[in-house]
């Protein structure tokens, strides 16, 4: 189609009040259109395990999950769509940051669902939220949001991917091991994961994965980031089966939030822990087992470095990171394009 045609077409379903058909793919220049979607506050069942053990164990407080749903434009149940599902890093949900991915998403013909883990577990100050809400409650949220979009006609739950930043990112990283997955047993698993700026703090004795494939992306000037700790965390990934794209950008930690520079106090690029089998988790400096909050506070004091990090935006990195991932997921989402 033209286009200006099709920007007439446009013009008239807008004036029309109706809306635009959905795109049939991620815009892959990373200029990604803004959109004014009124998300919707359903109601979905979730659990608080403190740890994978804890889950396995059956260890895991009812917690209903905290999640805006953004309805993809166009989808109906005769065409559902695909979607992600957003994780907010240690700062909790931004609207300069999830709110506006959401709304890029939802006007490219993407179902989007922004979780807030903190929010469902009474929120608290910086420190006392990390230390008291761990990656396996929002690893439930994720799965528990999954299973919830499975049963929307309007979703197809089998092209979901899910998307971290920062502290959300390790879980969208976790979410594709196999045992992790077996410990949810979600109706479907997540067809991808992409990492913002994840710290690379945590692996896997068995790196066994569903074979979904997996993206990390980070700023070389982001000191939350080892660079060789991830290396080898997407080499375990690999060796388990998930293919593993890596893009590093001139960038400082979220690239793609608020333009303000400024340094964080600590970071944990230092830690390392590595999960069991059986789902506990131990750290390797000092050689103690994470079994509750006390542990847990006591590990990641150890191991923080005090020298901090720097945050500011950059829209220009911004496109590129959206490009980078546009060539991702687009043949995820949108495989009829690929065929």
């Amino acid at each position: 189609m033209p286009h200006a045609t099709a920007a007439l077409l446009l013009l008239v379903l807008t004036l029309l009040g109706a809306s635009p058909p959905a795109m049939a793919q991620l815009d892959p220049s990373g200029a990604w259109p803004g959109g004014s979607v009124r998300p919707i506050r359903p109601e979905i069942a979730s659990s608080s395990p403190f740890g994978l053990a804890d889950r396995a164990a059956g260890k895991a407080p009812a917690t209903p999950a905290d999640v805006r749903f953004y309805p993809a434009r166009g989808a109906s149940p005769e065409k559902p769509a695909p979607a992600v599902i957003l994780l907010h890093g240690a700062g909790g949900v931004s609207e300069r940051r999830e709110g506006r991915y959401a709304q890029e998403f939802a006007a490219q013909g993407v179902a989007v669902a922004v979780i807030d883990v903190f929010g469902a577990r009474g929120g608290g100050r910086f420190v006392e939220r990390l230390i008291k809400t761990t990656e396996a409650m929002a690893l439930a949220d994720a799965f528990a949001t999954l299973r919830w979009l499975e049963g929307r006609p309007d979703v197809d739950a089998r092209r979901t991917a899910l998307i971290g930043f920062s502290y959300g990112g390790m879980s969208a990283v976790f979410s594709a091991y196999r045992q992790v997955v077996d410990a949810y047993a979600p109706p479907v698993p997540f067809a991808a994961h992409v990492a913002f700026y994840g710290p690379c703090i945590a692996r896997f004795d068995d790196p066994s994965t569903t074979g979904a494939p997996v993206m990390m992306l980070w700023g070389e000037r982001d000191a939350i980031i080892d660079a060789a700790a991830c290396e080898t965390l997407a080499a375990d990934l690999r060796r388990g089966g998930s293919r593993v794209e890596i893009h590093r950008y001139d960038a400082r930690h979220r690239w793609d939030g608020s333009g303000r520079t400024w340094r964080a106090p600590t970071h944990i690029a230092d830690c390392r822990l590595r999960v069991a089998s059986d789902g506990t988790v131990h750290d390797e400096n000092s050689f103690f087992t994470m079994t509750g909050p006390a542990s847990r506070a006591l590990i990641l004091g150890l191991c923080a470095n005090g020298d901090g990090y720097l945050i500011g935006g950059d829209e220009a990195v911004r496109i590129r990171s959206n490009a980078a991932l546009a060539d991702f997921l687009n043949p995820i989402l949108f495989p009829e394009r690929e065929s």
